[in-house]
């Protein structure tokens, strides 16, 4: 049920008799600058995630802390 080999040269032949050569060419090359400029802002996030992940991880459990504190109270009582 998708688009075929054949219907995709009719949609492009259609766009080059309505755009021409040129402005499908510059057309072409915007959309392309805009899925790189995409692409660039999805690992930029991904990576800012996974840094602030990290950050987390290493960060000590505040429970865990206080759990050490109750214990070590508890020793000098």
């Amino acid at each position: 049920m998708g688009i075929g080999f054949r219907e995709l040269l009719i949609i492009l032949a259609i766009a080059l008799l309505i755009f021409g050569a040129k402005k499908l060419r510059t057309i072409g090359s915007d959309l392309g600058s805009a899925v790189k400029g995409f692409k660039k802002a999805m690992n930029e996030g991904e990576d800012e995630d996974n840094a602030r992940q990290l950050e987390q991880d290493k960060r000590p459990d505040a429970e865990f802390e206080a759990q050490k504190r109750e214990a070590s109270s508890s020793k000098n009582v």
